[in-house]
Formats: C-alpha cells, sequence, structure tokens
C-alpha cells in the first residue's frame, strides 16, 4: 500500500520510533505521543516487526504479538514475534514467541503462513493462548485453518498445539433448518457474482460444502467478554461471510457455538471492542493489499443481531482507511480505546507501517477515528 502524504512523518518516526518526546518530557517520562504511519523502532534500534498483530495486556504490561514478514517474498520463515511494553510506546523485543518448525511437513514448518497472531490468557487454566490463522506449506491460501498455541508465560514461548477448519459437522445457530436441507449443485454455482450465486452464498452454500471438514478460518481476531467468555472471529465462506464461534472453557478449542454474519459482504481483517454494553466490530473490504473504505457494525449481543454503519473513519484518505487495513482494537486506561492497522508494502512486507489511532464517540455516543499526526497517549 502507497501512502505519500505519510512519507516525511515515516522518516521521522523511523528515527523516533512509535513515540514522540519533547526535551521535558523524556526527563519525566510523561505526555508521549503515537505517531502512525511509520517504520517503529523497538529499544535497541531494530525495526519492529510485528505485523498482523495484537496486544495482551497482562500484569502491567503490555504484550505485541505480530506476523515476522521477509524483506522479500511473502511466506513466513520466522514465525510469530513478541514485543513488550510498559507505555505503549518503548517496545522491547522479547524474541520469537512461536518459531516455525524445521521438519518437514508439521504445520507451521518453514515457508507456510502465518497471519494474524492474538493472545488471550486464560483465568482458570492460567495459560496464554495464541490463535491465528495458518496456511500449509506450498498449498496457496487453500487449506484457510485456525491454529492454537499456548504457553505458561506471557512472550512465551509458546508451543504449538494443533490447527484446522473450524466446527466440522457443525451448523451455525443462524443457519434455519431449511438451508442446512438444501442440496447444493456446485457446478450450478460455477459463474460467481451473479444474482444467483450471490443468494446461494447468502443461503449458506459454502457452509454445507465444508461442513464435513469444518468452516474455512482466514482474517481473524479474538475477543475476550466480560464474563470471560472468548470468541473467535474470522472471515469465512471463501472470504464472503463472517463467522463468530465461541471457544472452549480452556480457549484450546471451539465449543460448537458459531453464527454467520453479513453472508456475502466480502469483510476481512475483523476487529472489535465492547463499550457500555454494545458491541462493535471494524474491518476492512477485500482489495487484496490495496487499501479500502472501512466498515463498522454495532450489536447488543456477541450473538448479534448485527447492524452496519458507515466507515468510523475521518479526515484526509478517510475513504482509503488512511492507507492502511484493521488488524486489533486494545482498550487501555479509563475507557479508552486503540485502533491499529497496519499500511501493507508488498515489494517488501517486513517494512509495512503501522497506524495506531484513538476511538473516540461523538454525542449519540457513534465511534469514530479520526486521522491525527500524533497524539498523546495516557494509559491511566
Amino acid at each position: 500500500m502507497k501512502n505519500l502524504f505519510l512519507l516525511g512523518m515515516g522518516i521521522l518516526a523511523c528515527l523516533l520510533g512509535a513515540c514522540k518526546q519533547t526535551p521535558k518530557e523524556k526527563a519525566n517520562d510523561s505526555g508521549k505521543e503515537i505517531v502512525s504511519g511509520a517504520v517503529w523502532n523497538d529499544t535497541d534500534g531494530a525495526y519492529i516487526n510485528a505485523h498482523g498483530g495484537g496486544i495482551l495486556s497482562y500484569g502491567g504490561k503490555y504484550y505485541w504479538f505480530g506476523e515476522h514478514r521477509p524483506d522479500k517474498g511473502f511466506s513466513t520463515k520466522v514465525g510469530v514475534n513478541c514485543y513488550s511494553s510498559d507505555d505503549l510506546c518503548n517496545w522491547k523485543y522479547e524474541g520469537v514467541a512461536l518459531p516455525v518448525s524445521e521438519k518437514a511437513g508439521d504445520d507451521i514448518e518453514v515457508g507456510c503462513i502465518m497471519e494474524r497472531p492474538k493472545v488471550i490468557y486464560n483465568e482458570q487454566t492460567k495459560k496464554f493462548v495464541m490463535w491465528f490463522h495458518l496456511e500449509l506449506k506450498d498449498k496457496g491460501y487453500a487449506a484457510a485453518r485456525a491454529a492454537v498455541a499456548v504457553s505458561d508465560t506471557p512472550a512465551g514461548p509458546y508451543h504449538f498445539v494443533r490447527s484446522g477448519r473450524v466446527n466440522p459437522g457443525i451448523y451455525p445457530q443462524n443457519m434455519t433448518a431449511e438451508e442446512q436441507n438444501m442440496d447444493w449443485n456446485q457446478d450450478k454455482y460455477k459463474e460467481w457474482w451473479t444474482p444467483e450465486w450471490y443468494e446461494a452464498v447468502n443461503k449458506g452454500m459454502f457452509v454445507k460444502r465444508d461442513l464435513l471438514d469444518g468452516q474455512m478460518s482466514r482474517d481473524m481476531t479474538l475477543f475476550v467478554d466480560d464474563d470471560g467468555k472468548a470468541y473467535h472471529i474470522y472471515s469465512s465462506e471463501e472470504n464472503l461471510t463472517l463467522q463468530i464461534a465461541e471457544l472452549s472453557d480452556d480457549y484450546q478449542s471451539h465449543s460448537g457455538k458459531y453464527i454467520r454474519i453479513f453472508p456475502g459482504g466480502h469483510n476481512e481483517a475483523p476487529t472489535i471492542f465492547k463499550h457500555d454494553g454494545m458491541y462493535w466490530m471494524v474491518t476492512s473490504g477485500c482489495t487484496g493489499w490495496d487499501p479500502n473504505e472501512a466498515r463498522m457494525f454495532s450489536a447488543p449481543s456477541i450473538w448479534g443481531p448485527w447492524e452496519q454503519h458507515p466507515s468510523p473513519m475521518e479526515g484526509k484518505e478517510a475513504k482509503k482507511t488512511f492507507g492502511g487495513q484493521s488488524t486489533y482494537i486494545l482498550p487501555f486506561g479509563d475507557n479508552q480505546y486503540l485502533f491499529m492497522a497496519d499500511i501493507w508494502k508488498p515489494d517488501s512486507l517486513m517494512y509495512s507501517a503501522y497506524i495506531w489511532l484513538p476511538i473516540q464517540f461523538d454525542k449519540e455516543g457513534m465511534p469514530f477515528i479520526e486521522w491525527k499526526d500524533s497524539w498523546k497517549l495516557d494509559i491511566g
């Protein structure tokens, strides 16, 4: 993704890292500011390589997990990186939280594709649980698997558990009996994007096709609700439909309870947060590495009904999400939320840049995300 208006700021942030501080602020370690849209460095001066990532808050620290992307090429050659911070500005490299396997044939062998890692903590088991989107080596994006790894400590190392499709043999809760009993002739719908094809997608044609082996899972995020229940939210059905699946009590598998929302809507890169009892989701469209206009949805329950709203982005380049694509929303401080996005640079994915912006609310309580060249971070 190209974003020329951020070039000058990118040079500055490359030198300073994620935050900008005045001499006075350096002295008292307050008033830190986030500078978005550029290459950021860790506390050792090395580039932060943590794309498509998410942040875990635990024990007074923040842990940022993300894809290690190569300087050239596409597949995963290292694994999932981890960085830690006390202030969301200065990030220490903790190492590779989950490395790829050197053993041929392993699910996460060198050359697979590991994307969108997210980590949550299970209060009952005292385990840190990582989920991510996995594609098998030399299989392109055909596998569309969800993968899980666990650790006893937040920064890892994480131990790979398994990968697979989601909820095999189980229909979504909001798929009617009539839709479940439909017998789809796939040959009849080889031509995509026709009105007949859209109707078939809406009624669950791809759910039925994938029922035996489980539902496809690509771009994803995790969410832990106030009651401790955790959810896996992912792009499914050939990236056409979002699904929300409840995780088991130990967060290491699926409970079998799930729904599909906005079938045929072509949403990916889901992010979610809860504010004043309302669930809010921000996603992107599906345009490859190119930026597009974000989408926003809300629901009074994780199970819906979900309602779509206009894009929450405001300011320059808002219709292209400031050149970025959503990856995570972090609650922090006193009822504050951090919107995280990547500015993808496919010529060298390693140097894809980061956008972090505060989520604000208008008088009606509607979230909006306004572009800011820099902004002060108050973690409370």
